[in-house]
């Protein structure tokens, strides 16, 4: 199992990136088949200050007290997203399977030249993976909460996220730059039932070496339910809008040997949360190891040609996997996949496996400033995301007919007929 003494993110900066994105930029919006009504069967009602639904019944969104800043807590959720739920019986369809993928950058255009269109091609292959899987994206371009900036950002709008999305069981934030590198992989809901909150984490580090780098919070899955906005209130009690934030900043400083800055972070605090005794959130906390639900990109950048090379090579044998197919198939045809993989030797996930990669995370390299952590060079970052985002394109690309001409190029070229037997 891989440590994380050597990526853990000493570069603040970069989490003005991942975590900027704050607000509803982007929003997605819903034709629910029952909004408001008033006490009037004529139309005349809407708009009107009444407050009944055109549909009849009150929920949740009628309450004054109901709010979507972080600052003024919920109590009840359950029973008040159930009461939505059976008002709106059409949107609980899927029940725990129902993902709502959140991300955002800044608002601001990129310092760095390249920046802005790193950004877009980021953020499609986020449309691409969510388009592909049923999963809901909401990507955010603005600052919800101002006080709460860089990486404590994403607090205030995954809160946010829930109320606006009461059908979705699950939010799941990916900072802007992570990388979905397997257009294939679904996220194991099932085996986190029992659990509210999923990162990318190692048990050990935590609790016996202690390490503010036994965890990663730039990729994490929430259930959307009371225990999930009580947790961020606590967490976000660590950040700057708490008035003990320098205190805190001490606190997790003199809590983690391998942390040399004096200031409060959302993932030490988040570490911090889980290592006290009696912590009533450790139990519905899922560390997972077993597949790079966050990867380091370092560990993985390097390898994705030979991991191609392999996957063709699979491919090649099965005859099944070649056959051109409608997008719309994609999921059978990466269950087919999936299903070849354990035979051809490729089911192991992590630095010993040739598993495609899940999430390929470029924690330091801060493609939209350009003010990279001084132990990588601009050019390992640069090539390595661009190799990421072809890789994973490649992948999306295949149902038209196409792949790119090199993992370095921005140029495709068509796939000849039965891709990979045959090469253009």
């Amino acid at each position: 199992m891989p440590t994380r003494s050597s990526r853990g993110r000493p570069w603040f900066a970069d989490a003005a990136l991942f975590t900027a994105g704050a607000a509803l930029g982007a929003v997605l919006l819903l034709t629910l088949a029952s909004p408001f009504s008033s006490s009037s069967s004529s139309p005349s009602g809407v708009g009107s200050g009444k407050v009944d639904r055109l549909g009849g019944g009150r929920t949740f969104y009628d309450d004054p007290e109901v709010v979507y800043t972080i600052d003024r807590p919920i109590v009840g959720w359950d029973e008040k997203r159930a009461e939505w739920l059976r008002a709106h019986p059409e949107l609980a369809g899927g029940g725990g399977e129902r993902v709502l993928m959140v991300s955002g950058s800044q608002p601001e255009p990129c310092g760095s030249p390249a920046g802005d269109s790193l950004l877009t091609r980021l953020l499609k292959n986020k449309v691409d993976y969510c388009r592909l899987n049923g999963v809901q994206l909401l990507y955010n371009t603005a600052l919800l909460r101002a006080s709460m900036d860089r990486y404590w950002a994403k607090i205030p709008v995954v809160r946010a996220a829930m109320i606006a999305h009461p059908e979705a069981e699950w939010v799941w934030w990916v900072d802007s730059d992570a990388v979905l590198t397997d257009m294939d992989f679904r996220l194991p809901l099932s085996r986190y039932r029992d659990h509210n909150f999923v990162a990318h984490g190692w048990p050990h580090l935590v609790y016996e070496s202690r390490s503010w780098t036994s965890l990663n919070a730039g990729v994490f899955l929430i259930r959307n339910c009371q225990w999930s906005l009580d947790f961020m209130a606590a967490w976000a009690a660590m950040g700057p809008d708490s008035p003990e934030y320098q205190h805190w900043g001490s606190v997790l400083t003199s809590t983690f040997k391998d942390k040399v800055f004096n200031e409060s972070d959302d993932q030490s605090a988040l570490v911090y949360m889980l290592l006290q005794s009696g912590s009533r959130w450790r139990d519905k906390v899922y560390l997972e190891s077993d597949y790079y639900f966050e990867g380091y990109w370092l560990e993985i950048a390097g390898r994705l040609g030979n991991i191609t090379e392999r996957y063709e090579a699979m491919e090649r044998g099965a005859a099944p996997l070649r056959r051109r197919h409608a997008e719309a198939e994609h999921a059978a045809y990466a269950a087919a996949r999936d299903g070849a993989l354990a035979a051809a030797g490729l089911a192991e996930s992590g630095v010993n496996g040739w598993r495609r990669p899940f999430v390929t995370h470029f924690t330091g390299c801060q493609p939209c400033s350009g003010h990279r952590n001084e132990h990588y060079s601009g050019k390992s970052c640069d090539e390595g995301i661009r190799r990421a985002l072809s890789f994973a394109d490649d992948q999306v690309l295949r149902a038209y007919g196409f792949r790119h001409a090199g993992p370095l190029s921005d140029a495709v070229r068509p796939l000849p007929f039965d891709h990979p037997a045959q090469t253009a």
